[in-house]
């Protein structure tokens, strides 16, 4: 794969991975924040789905353009995407593993409505989405 064709995954992917972030943030605000908690789980729940899955859009761009894909009859699974960072980058794991929990498991399933929480779970996905910031040539 050449520089552009990777360069061009990656101006796609960021593009469309800070839409979903932007996205999210807009139901936060529907949801009302009143001090440490927000009011409304329903915007909560649907904002921590987007922004989780903003982030795996950037993760699968970066594992694209490092030429790793799953086997072909597996489904991807956090434990699939951690086992490619284990051997890549720890502090992008970490990333990872703090959106995947504060997003996906406490804000989506659990619905939990601390400001706190979502805030570092927000705060992870953008660093992972960071990872595949574009260059300007």
């Amino acid at each position: 794969m050449s520089i552009e064709e990777k360069n061009e995954i990656k101006k796609s992917a960021y593009t469309e991975a800070l839409r979903y972030i932007q996205n999210a943030k807009e139901n936060l605000h529907k949801a009302k924040k009143h001090g440490k908690y927000y009011q409304d789980i329903k915007y909560v729940r649907s904002a921590s789905g987007i922004a989780y899955s903003g982030m795996l859009l950037a993760l699968d761009a970066l594992l694209k353009i490092k030429n790793i894909h799953p086997a072909a009859k597996n489904r991807k699974s956090i434990d699939w995407y951690r086992d490619q960072l284990r051997r890549m980058d720890w502090k992008l794991l970490n990333d990872v593993n703090t959106t995947y929990e504060a997003l996906h498991l406490i804000g989506y399933y659990e619905g939990t409505t601390s400001v706190k929480i979502i805030d570092a779970g927000l705060e992870g996905a953008l660093s992972v989405i960071k990872h595949i910031k574009p260059t300007v040539n």
